[in-house]
């Protein structure tokens, strides 16, 4: 007995619709796991959270979390950049005085390393590049953190310090100093 081993059209049909499916499953997982958020920042201060300046758009990518800043009417020179824990801007009280943006809590750090080593370093997750603010205020860099993705800074505040970060323990964080604008990331 010879089987006949073309496929009948409905053969094909079933097929082709089977072909599509798994192509539609694979392209909408590639686009899930490119996640991308767009954080409103704000300038900040004792007195809470301020006037909008900017945005900084979070995106998955093969070398980690892209983050492109659109920032503007910030001091100009490097500073450093956080993720912090709570996803609140506002000030906190501090030794019986209010500190801007002290309701972020500390820096993102969910291995409790209890080290700021910077972004590459085996220290807290948080610890981002140092952001160069152009003389005229503006920045519209690009960096990325390796060892993040969008999915793991969901509901948590991206922060940026008066001074730039010097990726060590000392002075504390690292000598970012003062917190001076932030933003809370979407969940």
């Amino acid at each position: 007995m010879r089987h006949d081993r073309r496929l009948t059209e409905a053969g094909l049909a079933a097929l082709t619709a089977g072909l599509m499916a798994v192509t539609a499953l694979v392209v909408t997982a590639s686009a899930a796991s490119a996640e991308q958020v767009v954080v409103k920042m704000n300038a900040i201060s004792a007195s809470g959270v301020g006037e909008p300046i900017g945005t900084v758009t979070l995106s998955d990518s093969p070398e980690g979390m892209k983050l492109a800043f659109n920032l503007r009417h910030m001091p100009p020179g490097d500073h450093g950049a956080h993720i912090h824990e709570n996803p609140n801007c506002g000030p906190a009280e501090k030794d019986g005085q209010m500190v801007a943006g002290l309701a972020a809590g500390d820096h993102y750090d969910p291995n409790h390393t209890g080290h700021h080593m910077g972004p590459s370093g085996a220290g807290h997750m948080g610890d981002l590049e140092v952001v160069s603010i152009d003389p005229s205020g503006m920045d519209t860099e690009i960096t990325t953190a390796k060892r993040l993705h969008v999915s793991d800074v969901r509901g948590r505040a991206l922060m940026i310090h008066d001074k730039a970060d010097n990726y060590t323990d000392t002075p504390p964080n690292g000598g970012g100093g003062a917190r001076i604008a932030c933003g809370v990331i979407p969940k």
